[in-house]
């Protein structure tokens, strides 16, 4: 009986992984907040731009997300405390290349010739 909730549990668990993707890529990222899956499916939906494929598919995304970005709610609680600007991919490269000391270098470089 333990064995048949934790097999319906596990695939619960990854069906919801698998069908709200905006969720799962927004939390494997930097911290961008409560509920950043289902924004970025609503915004998608929502955007003219968006291509005729990824609007159903991010309507249909949308609801396994809110549920996965509910689920993960005190994740992104712990996380809200964190220096969002230290998440930045900018950040994290300008750190590297000051702790690398690449900044010196590439200051000293010649620049580009123009034709």
């Amino acid at each position: 009986m333990i064995a048949f909730k934790t097999c319906r549990l596990a695939g619960l668990l990854a069906c919801l992984s698998v069908t709200s993707c905006a969720s799962v890529m927004s939390h494997t990222g930097p911290d961008q907040g409560y509920y950043p899956g289902t924004r970025a499916s609503a915004a998608t939906v929502a955007d003219s731009n968006s291509g005729w494929v990824m609007r159903p598919l991010a309507a249909i995304d949308l609801p396994f997300s809110a549920v996965l970005d509910t689920l993960l709610l005190p994740w992104d609680y712990y996380r809200s405390d964190s220096d969002r600007a230290n998440d930045s991919p900018r950040a994290r490269v300008l750190r590297s290349e000051k702790l690398n000391h690449t900044d010196e270098g590439l200051a000293q470089s010649a620049p580009f010739p123009k034709h």
